[in-house]
Formats: structure tokens, C-alpha cells, sequence
């Protein structure tokens, strides 16, 4: 029996070996030897017995034996060989008691190279093991700026927290998002408690994975339980069998499809690009999002999900004045309910359920907070419009939209260093979120159109132990950019651009706004005239509505006591961002670090404005680092921190 199995495995390894050399590739095992005599290594670590999965182990490490396999492990001499005798002999061995013998093996690069014991490695892997003892020793390679290598010393860093050996991410980031996902501080230790049922959860995962067709991907497996965990969250994941969890991935395979594909995001710029009729073979961009018929407005029922009430915040204020308005310009066509103090993913969760169960067809979630719910409740229930009120989050299952903010804060800086009579101006931010910086960039941009010697002073609001107003204060600076809007249970007039005298007199001049109405309005029309006959777009790209003046969503209201000279110019500039003659972010533009961002004659593009992780030339001040931001900060940071390393690829549509 066990040579008929040799002969097996002969076939196999030989079916290898002739596709590796119609491809150009090497047909044999790689050798460890020959990839480090171009390496630089800097130590070498015992790690002792390891559990290895046998996908790891890819090599050997000497060039003794590698002739004897293809470079999937399988055996290219004869069965008549002593090489066949001896490996059919393992093989019964592992039928009849199973391998127990460690493999002496070397790790580099978070692979593995046999340096004793192939034969077994041979075996295991014929009849579909999934991983073998191994006695490991680690050879660390010099630090470099190349991509894998960055990785590794990523990986190194996971595994002195959890000792294992399983994950391999192919995006920088990606571990310290998966330890956020289980609630894990960066260097805190993992219990025993915790290692085993990990590893059990990512076994089962692992397998799952590839029952459900995850090696067709251009993903690694740890790249789809990321994913997988950042949905489902670790505390359900750890707790799955593999039937389940085979289940759940057929749901996602569109989110994973995505991913694979480079989690390209189509930036709709301008309501018109999905409001006009396609050309015939066209792509419209919504229609992965429609059903098989047009809806009409009075068959839709939307439900608002908001953080925190109208009342305490100035935010969820603006969407529900968003939501009024609404209802008024259809007229009773529609209905909208709206839920408050969805706070915790718990109440978003909670929220989202009373949603489907009063059988509201159209959703919108309107903090970045929501959306892993809102993408995990639009698997589930396939049949509801779902939106989230996001920026640069790259899902499938749901359409996110946003403002394009920095139109406004440009025209803010314009004004601010028209009417200052010093070089100073100051700003408050919310949050170091992506979208943040760029609002920053434009203000600092705008002064410095009018006044080429301005600073901007940057302030936080959501930083501990430290008073904006007042460090804003002591710099005698008093024309402000704060809050975009006042809350109603505590109003104040320091909100869009003022100015604050030293007596505490204040001025308002402009405010920045969220006509997030006209926003709800285009969506639900856009929704309202679907049509079928266009190629889906779902697992391609994911949709976010970036419109900003050109769609009448953002705007700047400014104080009748404005000169008339200066009212005049910001006018002009309005009208000129509105129409696209002009934009904000044209030209040669420097960074503090005195960096060329922006070449002249050259215009950033979308993805560049949205993932800006920089701050202008005439900026006084810096981004807060995350354990001085206050706790409410720091959980959005996490989601939507702009220290989050950026690989999503997006294209302007």
C-alpha cells in the first residue's frame, strides 16, 4: 500500500516539476544556503519546539537533498529507489502511529527550511497534514527599508507579545490593527489562555479558508481573518467551528474579493457622474448597489443612526436637521425614524436591529464609529440600502459618503487673513482623522494666498490636560477657526471663524456648512432610479460619495459686516471652487519638514487630499501623540487615525 501511495506522491511531484519549468521557475526545493549568501544576518534565536503548519515549511536548508523533490515537497526518484523504500516505510509509519519526531528546520522571513527530516515533511504533506513538530532556530536579517523585510520586523514584534508563528500579513499595519481588534495594547504579554485559543480559532479559519476557494486569492490567510475578525469581532471569532466560519465567508466573499484586488475606492466627485444615463456598455458606478427594480420614494422607510442626541452633539445635530429636511422635499413620500445614543457597538448593533425589524429599507449610519456593524448588518440583510458616513473605509457591501470640507476652510483662511492685523491666526481641531489634516492644510493654504508671511496656530479640542482656547490665548492670537457648528444644549458663539477679543468678546464671521440634507436628497434620488442592466460592481471597488460646493453640500455662510472688498472676494472665490476653475490645492506646496508635496503646475489628487498625514509649510504645531488624546479621541483614531499606515489604492471616478 504504502508504495502504491509513493508512487502517489511520484506523479505529483513530477506534474510539479514539468509546470515549474514551463513557467521558468525553479522545479526544486529552494535552498536556505544559497538565499542567505545575499543576505545579512544579524542573530541567530533558538525558538525551541514549535507547532509549524506545514504551508510554512518551503525549503531546505542545504542543497544535499533538494534534487530528490519538486519544490512542493513531493519526490521525483524512482520507487525503486532507496529513497522510495525509505519513504514508503514513513509513510506507513505515519498511518499506523503517526510522526512524532521533530524536524530540525530554520526559519527566515517567517518561512521555514528543513535541515533534517524532508522525508517526514514529504509525507505529512502528501497526506494533508496540517503542520509538524520542529525544533526551530531563527536568523534574523539586517533591518533594511525593502517592503517584506519591514514586515518581518513587524511580525517580530507580534510574535514576542503572542509566540506564534501563524500570521503573515503582506500589509504594513496589519498586526497592530489586528490587536486592536482583540482589544490588545501593542506590547501587552499574551496569557497561555490566550495563545491556545488563538491559535485554535486561526486553525479553524485556516482551513475553512481554504475549503472555500481563499488560495484563488491575492491574499494571505491572515489577511482574510483580518478582515474576517474586524467584522465579526474576536470575542464571536474565537468561538466559531469551521462550519460556521465556511459559512460566514461565502457571506464575505465580496468584502475579500475587494481586498484581494487592492481595495480600490471609487471617489464619486460629482452627483452628476451617477444621475446622468450611462452609455450603452457602461459602468455606473451605483449599480452594484440596486436592486432588480427601480424603487419609488414612497416605498422607502430610512432609519438615522446616531452617536450621542441632537442635543448634545453638534454633529449628530447637523444630520438630523439633514433628516428634516429630507422628509420636507419629498413631501410625505418617505418616512424616517431615528435612533440616538448609539454609542458603543453594542448600542449600534442594538440600533441597527430595531432598523431591519421596523422594516426601514435604507439606512444611513452617520459616524465612522458604525461602520464594522453597518457592513456586517449589510451582509446579513442583503436586501437594505446601507450607508455610513465615513471617508477612506474600503467596503463592498455597503456605500460610505463624505464632504469635502476643505473648500469651506479654505475660504475660512482667505477671510481670516484678510481681516487679522497680525501674522497670527489660530485653529482647533477635533481629531487626528483622515479628512483632519487636509481641513488644516486648506485653511493654512487660504491665509497664505492673502498674507504670505501668516502662521497658523494649531490647537486639539481632544487632547488631555491642555486648553486650546487658552494656549490660543497666551499667544495673543484672535482670529479662530473652532468648532464647525454649536452644540444646542451648550451653545456658544466660538464656533466657524471668529474673533475672540482678550476681553472674551466674540465676533462671528463665517461658519463652515454640512448641508447634509441636500446630501440625503441625492442619495435617496440616486437610489430611487436604478436600473438593472449594468455589470455590478460589488468585490471591484468600493463606492464613497466625496462631494463637496460643485454639489451645494458644503458651503460658507459669512457675517453682513463683512467689508464689502472682502465679501467680494470670498465670493469670487466660492463661485470659482463651485464651477472647477479653481481648487485648493494646486500648485507648489511644502510641508514643515520642507518637503515638496505639490509640484507647480501640478494638483493633488483625491487620494492624496483625503490620506494627507502632513502639515503645511506655515503651521505652528503638530499632530498630539495617541496616549494625549483624550478617551473618546483615541477610539476614533483608531478607526480613522491618519497614523494608521495608508495602503488603500483609490481611484477618482
Amino acid at each position: 500500500m504504502a508504495l502504491y501511495d509513493y508512487v502517489g506522491a511520484l506523479r505529483k511531484g513530477r506534474r510539479q516539476y514539468q509546470a515549474a519549468v514551463s513557467k521558468g521557475e525553479y522545479p526544486y526545493l529552494p535552498v536556505l544556503d544559497d538565499i542567505l549568501s545575499h543576505t545579512n544576518i544579524v542573530s541567530e534565536v533558538s525558538l525551541g519546539i514549535l507547532d509549524v503548519p506545514l504551508e510554512k515549511i518551503v525549503g531546505t536548508k542545504t542543497a544535499g537533498r533538494t534534487s530528490a523533490f519538486a519544490n512542493n515537497f513531493m519526490p521525483l526518484l524512482s520507487e525503486k529507489s532507496e529513497f522510495g523504500a525509505k519513504w514508503a516505510y514513513l509513510y506507513d509509519h505515519q498511518i499506523e502511529e503517526g510522526i512524532q519526531d521533530p524536524i530540525l528546520a530554520y526559519e527566515f522571513m517567517n518561512q521555514y527550511y528543513v535541515q533534517e527530516g524532508n522525508k517526514r515533511v514529504s509525507v505529512l504533506k502528501y497526506v494533508g497534514a496540517f503542520s509538524i513538530s520542529a525544533s526551530v532556530i531563527r536568523l534574523i536579517p539586517k533591518r533594511t527599508d525593502d517592503l517584506n523585510n519591514r514586515l518581518y520586523y513587524e511580525f517580530l514584534d507580534f510574535y514576542q507579545v503572542s509566540f506564534n508563528c501563524d500570521i503573515w500579513f503582506s500589509k504594513e499595519g496589519s498586526y497592530d490593527r489586528l490587536l486592536k481588534a482583540m482589544n490588545k495594547a501593542p506590547g501587552e504579554v499574551w496569557e497561555e489562555e490566550d495563545r491556545i485559543y488563538f491559535k485554535s480559532a486561526y486553525d479553524q479559519f485556516t482551513k475553512a479558508f481554504r475549503n472555500t476557494g481563499g488560495d484563488d486569492l491575492d491574499m494571505t490567510c491572515s489577511d482574510a481573518f483580518l478582515i474576517y475578525v474586524e467584522l465579526f469581532s474576536y470575542d464571536v471569532v474565537k468561538n466559531r467551528n469551521q462550519k460556521k466560519i465556511e459559512k460566514d465567508l461565502v457571506k464575505i466573499k465580496d468584502e475579500l474579493l475587494l481586498a484581494s484586488r487592492g481595495s480600490k475606492i471609487a471617489l464619486v466627485d460629482r452627483p452628476e457622474q451617477v444621475e446622468e444615463p450611462a452609455d450603452s456598455g457602461a459602468l455606473k458606478i451605483i449599480n452594484w448597489l440596486l436592486p432588480s427594480t427601480t424603487i419609488e420614494p414612497e416605498m422607502l422607510k430610512i432609519a438615522f443612526i446616531y452617536a450621542k442626541t441632537k442635543e448634545t452633539s453638534s454633529w449628530t445635530y447637523g444630520h438630523e436637521l439633514g433628516r428634516m429636511y429630507l422628509e420636507q422635499a419629498f413631501d410625505g413620500r418617505l418616512r424616517t425614524v431615528a435612533f440616538y445614543n448609539a454609542d458603543s457597538q453594542e448600542e449600534i448593533a442594538d440600533a441597527m436591529a430595531q432598523a431591519i425589524a421596523a422594516r426601514c429599507n435604507m439606512i444611513f449610519t452617520t459616524a465612522s464609529q458604525m461602520i464594522s456593524v453597518s457592513v456586517k448588518a449589510a451582509i446579513e440583510h442583503p436586501e437594505v440600502k446601507i450607508f455610513n458616513c465615513s471617508v477612506n473605509m474600503s467596503y463592498s457591501s455597503i456605500c460610505t459618503y463624505y464632504g469635502r470640507m476643505y473648500e469651506s476652510k479654505f475660504l475660512m483662511g482667505a477671510l481670516a487673513a484678510s481681516m487679522a492685523q497680525t501674522d497670527k491666526l489660530g485653529y482647533i481641531a477635533d481629531y487626528p482623522i483622515y479628512g483632519t489634516i487636509a481641513n488644516i492644510n486648506a485653511f493654512a493654504l487660504g491665509a497664505r494666498m492673502i498674507n504670505p508671511y501668516v502662521k497658523v496656530h494649531l490647537e486639539w479640542a481632544r487632547v488631555k490636560d491642555r486648553n486650546a482656547h487658552e494656549e490660543l490665548k497666551k499667544e495673543r492670537i484672535t482670529f479662530i477657526s473652532g468648532e464647525d457648528m454649536m452644540t444646542p444644549n451648550s451653545p456658544s458663539r466660538e464656533y466657524g471663524l471668529y474673533k475672540k477679543d482678550l476681553d472674551g468678546t466674540v465676533v462671528n464671521l463665517a461658519t463652515p456648512i454640512w448641508h447634509w440634507g441636500k446630501f440625503y436628497e441625492r442619495i435617496v434620488n440616486i437610489t430611487c432610479r436604478g436600473t438593472s442592466d449594468v455589470k455590478e460592481m460589488k468585490g471591484k471597488q468600493a463606492i464613497n460619495y466625496w462631494w463637496g460646493m460643485s454639489a451645494d453640500v458644503i458651503d460658507v455662510i459669512c457675517s453682513q459686516n463683512l467689508p464689502r472688498g472682502t465679501n467680494r472676494l470670498i465670493t469670487f472665490l466660492k463661485n470659482s471652487i463651485r464651477g472647477g476653475s479653481f481648487q485648493p490645492f494646486v500648485g507648489t506646496i511644502y510641508s514643515q519638514d520642507g518637503q515638496e508635496q505639490c509640484k507647480e503646475d501640478e494638483s493633488m489628487t483625491p487620494e492624496e487630499i483625503i490620506t494627507m498625514n502632513w502639515l503645511a509649510e506655515n503651521v505652528v504645531g503638530g499632530v498630539p501623540e495617541f496616549e494625549d488624546l483624550t478617551e473618546e479621541a483615541q477610539s476614533l483614531v483608531r478607526l480613522q487615525g491618519i497614523t494608521i499606515y495608508e495602503n488603500t489604492d483609490m481611484e477618482e471616478k
